[in-house]
């Protein structure tokens, strides 16, 4: 025999009740199904109740029942059949009527009587059900489960007597060979007052018929396809779970999976019945089966779920130490107010104990520790016991975890690598549960974390927020775009744009956006921008994973990285302006990353795509001692001595060179090295050198005649004038046999820059065009110095250089 249970949405609808007829009808051995109210009904009739108690108007929600089943009736039922349908759902609405008035006029609404209430939703769902199967040649009874299964009196969430209940099913249902179309959800007392098994509790009433029939096994059916390995809400990338255990199943629903209603599988475990769930609209989806003999999974863990609206209660104190009895008198004292506890954790120094209980246990909770440890607290030997609310209980649930060395790391990793504080920590000792107690704001982000980290392993993804969509910003979009699909299927890297941001607007989308239009969207949004929006944004999305990208030369920008990176999000930048900015705030921010683990990378901040910094962090992590940097750090610069042979005057060369774009529209903002002696001093500082940028001595290139003109063809009109004292100089270094190079030097406790004469062999006279080159001495790179050369400037590289960084911190992920 098979045990078939229809959930809310499953029966919701003429339609889907079609779809419910059809598959009970394409199955062989059904002999019982339990039907759930249509989808939302329980939660009206909650209202109307609590309305009428209030002693406000109620009619609304009877006549959109009448109006819901009524529809559900012409669609489905024909004939006299249908009159017999709705007169019987007109009895049961005037039933509800009469007590809802009752409770009107005495504006009281007790727990039983909510439960009465409650019960109209099955009983008008489940009557009309056995109709509509009559209606297409099915036999089928109305069975009202509260003439069969019996509770204790705890209304609201009754516990099912099970010797009684199971006499009676047996019994009734051997007597009779018709299909039984039974009411989830409801049940009565011993007295005949009427009972609710809880929310959820029609998977309940399945698995008491299926346990007191021996059935084959019991099949639930729903709107998903089975048992998830997370909430598909919160978690986009979720999927179906084809087999888990009873002892799985129970830890994932008792910790939130909705699928299944916590106490089903209990009786069904002690017979060893089968759970089957599935998708009622989905017929052909595998679904999910739970049983014992589940096989092995290919993942560590089965699946995470969550607990929302939890409060973690806390008592700590010398008095617990050392003291026999004390969790006895704790969790008796909470017993005795029928206070239900869902976790517990105790320091192994047991000086502080704390426990989870639901809002609405909160303060009976606290008054049952108060009173129980009164004199304790008097005389100091006891806090207060302090509560904790707001909070989600993340539990990651799994059999093969107790055989799998670094799970728990991998969980708290996931947690930290993403600023999501643990308040709380348990683990049974069966081991198939770790749970995490977090803020409610990071359940999203727990969830995810944790979800990639086991069931995306080997797939990292980056949610980047990009502010600067100009030159560099523009040419990373072009290569994320270009270079998407092979790091998602070669690399498994994937980089979801979430944000986006220029001088003018903003645009957001937390599911991301097609790099390719980033730009369209970003020009056809009416968010003005305003970085502290644009970054107030990123953080309320809460996503796991989160990288700000600043593309921009942005000195209010760069202000913000402090706040970015306390959010627990990673940076990667080209933008100089912090790390050339005061020492204070560049250690700051590098000793924030490197505590917390948070990356903060801006190798594109010196030579752009060169390797300069990452070398110089390895150099000093392998031991090594750097002696001095000599470096050619503009690209400008660059190219203007590198052609400057004699052979052209100086300003024709820096004419030549803003034409080739080698140059601000302004010569000067390059010409004053002031760039140059940025990159200088992030590499000073880089060697642990506290340097402010004062304190860098920038020899001038040009006469202050030059600074002084009103525009770029006065400039212009002035360095001609010095075209002879900079032939002068270069003739100088020629007849020497050298040649003129603009140059850094970082050294001891010093950074300097200036021009100087190189010899033939000085590797500065390698260089060609706009190449950067860094040479550096270290104690064992001492007879023969390392040199970085290459481009050092252009959207190309510069964007390249970024985009490594981008997907150096997907690869940090675990």
């Amino acid at each position: 025999m098979i045990i078939m249970k229809f959930g809310g949405t499953s029966v919701g609808s003429a339609a889907a009740i079609e779809k419910m007829i059809r598959i009970v009808g394409g199955r062989a051995g059904p002999r019982v199904v339990v039907v759930s109210a249509f989808s939302g009904v329980t939660d009206s009739l909650i209202d109307a109740a609590r309305a009428a108690g209030r002693g406000e108007a109620f009619d609304n929600v009877i006549a959109a029942l009448s109006g819901r089943h009524g529809e559900a009736a012409e669609a489905l039922i024909g004939g006299g059949d249908r009159a017999g349908a709705l007169a019987e759902t007109d009895a049961l609405l005037a039933e509800l009527r009469r007590v809802l008035d009752g409770i009107y006029i005495l504006k009281e609404l007790s727990p039983r009587s909510l439960d009465y209430i409650m019960s109209f939703g099955e009983r008008l769902s489940a009557s009309l059900i056995a109709r509509c199967f009559r209606a297409v040649g099915q036999d089928a009874d109305y069975l009202d489960a509260r003439l069969l299964v019996k509770t204790d009196n705890r209304y609201g969430h009754a516990k099912v007597l099970a010797e009684e209940s199971y006499g009676n099913i047996k019994s009734y249902v051997a007597a009779r060979k018709t299909l039984q179309i039974v009411t989830g959800f409801i049940a009565a007392a011993l007295d005949g007052a009427t009972t609710t098994l809880g929310r959820g509790g029609s998977d309940y009433t399945a698995a008491i018929f299926g346990a007191a029939l021996d059935a084959e096994r019991v099949e639930i059916w729903t709107d998903v396809d089975g048992i998830l390995t997370a909430d598909p809400k919160m978690v986009k990338n979720a999927f179906c779970i084809d087999e888990i255990s009873y002892s799985e199943a129970m830890e994932m629903s008792h910790f939130g999976a909705k699928v299944l209603y916590p106490p089903t599988i209990q009786p069904l475990l002690e017979k060893k019945i089968p759970i089957w769930i599935g998708n009622s609209f989905k017929p052909e989806a595998k679904g999910t089966l739970i049983s014992d003999a589940s096989s092995n999974s290919r993942w560590p863990v089965r699946g995470i779920s969550s607990l929302p609206n939890i409060t973690l209660v806390s008592v700590q104190g010398a008095g617990m130490v050392g003291v026999s009895g004390f969790s006895s008198r704790l969790f008796g004292a909470l017993a005795l107010r029928g206070i239900n506890v869902i976790l517990i954790t105790q320091a192994s120094s047991e000086h502080s104990i704390c426990f989870a209980v639901t809002p609405l246990d909160t303060g009976e909770a606290l008054a049952a520790v108060e009173e129980e440890f009164a004199l304790e607290i008097k005389g100091g030997l006891l806090d207060k016991p302090e509560a904790e609310q707001n909070l989600v209980i993340v539990a990651v649930v799994g059999e093969n975890m107790k055989n799998t060395s670094g799970i728990s790391g991998r969980v708290f990793y996931a947690l930290g690598r993403n600023g999501v504080n643990v308040a709380a920590i348990a683990q049974g000792s069966s081991e198939i549960n770790i749970s995490a107690v977090v803020a409610k704001e990071d359940e999203a982000k727990a969830l995810n974390a944790i979800h990639e980290a086991f069931f995306l392993a080997g797939t990292r993804s980056v949610n980047l927020f990009l502010v600067g969509c100009g030159l560099i910003g523009g040419t990373l979009l072009e290569q994320i775009a270009g270079q998407r699909e092979t790091l998602a299927y070669r690399y498994k890297i994937r980089i979801n744009i979430c944000g986006l941001a220029n001088s003018r607007g903003m645009v957001f989308n937390e599911e991301g956006f097609d790099p390719a239009r980033a730009k369209e969207l970003l020009a056809a949004s009416p968010l003005p921008f305003d970085i502290d929006a644009f970054v107030r944004r990123m953080k309320s999305f809460n996503l796991p994973n989160s990288c700000f990208c600043d593309c921009t030369a942005s000195e209010t920008v760069a202000a913000v990285y402090e706040t970015v990176l306390h959010a627990a999000v990673s940076i990667v930048t080209p933008n100089k302006k912090a790390n050339s900015g005061a020492f204070d705030y560049y250690r700051r921010l590098t000793e924030y990353s490197r505590d917390r683990g948070i990356p903060y990378l801006y190798e594109v901040t010196v030579c752009a795509g060169l390797p300069v910094i990452s070398t110089l962090r390895d150099l000093h992590l392998s031991g090594d001692k750097v002696l001095r940097i000599e470096a050619v750090l503009s690209g400008t610069l660059s190219f203007i001595f590198n052609n400057f042979d004699g052979s052209k005057p100086f300003s024709v060369l820096v004419r030549e060179a803003k034409a080739k774009g080698y140059t601000e529209p302004d010569p000067r903002d390059d010409l004053n090295a002031m760039d140059a002696a940025r990159k200088a001093l992030i590499l000073a500082r880089e060697c642990g050198l506290p340097l402010e940028f004062s304190q860098v001595n920038i020899e001038p290139i040009l006469p202050e005649a030059c600074f002084a003109a009103p525009d770029v063809d006065a400039f212009f009109a002035e360095l001609e004038k010095s075209d002879a004292v900079f032939e002068s100089r270069r003739a100088a270094a020629c007849a020497e046999g050298k040649q003129l190079r603009y140059v850094a030097v970082i050294e001891a406790d010093s950074s300097r820059i200036g021009l100087r004469a190189e010899p033939p062999e000085s590797p500065f006279r390698s260089l060609v065009d706009s190449d950067n080159i860094v040479v550096i001495t270290t104690s064992r790179y001492s007879k023969l110095p390392m040199v970085i050369k290459g481009p050092g400037a252009g959207a190309q590289v510069t964007a390249a250089g970024v985009f490594a960084d981008i997907v150096r911190i997907a690869r940090s992920l675990v």
